[in-house]
């Protein structure tokens, strides 16, 4: 079993300081996806403050491992697609 840590980033580092132990880094991908769907079923609103969030996994030496982010887009105002609005005019 290694020992994972799961830092959320999303406006401020909230680091985990007491991590979770699994058999595999393939288990703890699966719980930082899930400890990234916690955190938003919570506060749905950080994806939409300006920054992305983001589950940061560490091993034990805090080395990141992996990263999980999740960005909120909004969509070209006035039904513009995105293709036409990165087309510069000939």
């Amino acid at each position: 079993m290694h020992r994972y840590f799961f830092n959320e980033i999303g406006g401020q580092l909230k680091p985990d300081d007491a991590g979770l132990e699994f058999p595999s880094i393939e288990a703890a991908r699966v719980e930082a996806v899930r400890y990234a769907a916690e955190v938003l079923r919570e506060r749905p609103t950080l994806i939409w403050a300006g920054e992305d969030f983001r589950v940061e996994v560490t091993d034990e030496r805090h080395l990141t491992l992996f990263t999980v982010i999740v960005v909120g887009i909004d969509a070209p105002a006035g039904g513009r697609s995105i293709n036409r609005a990165l087309k510069r005019p000939a």
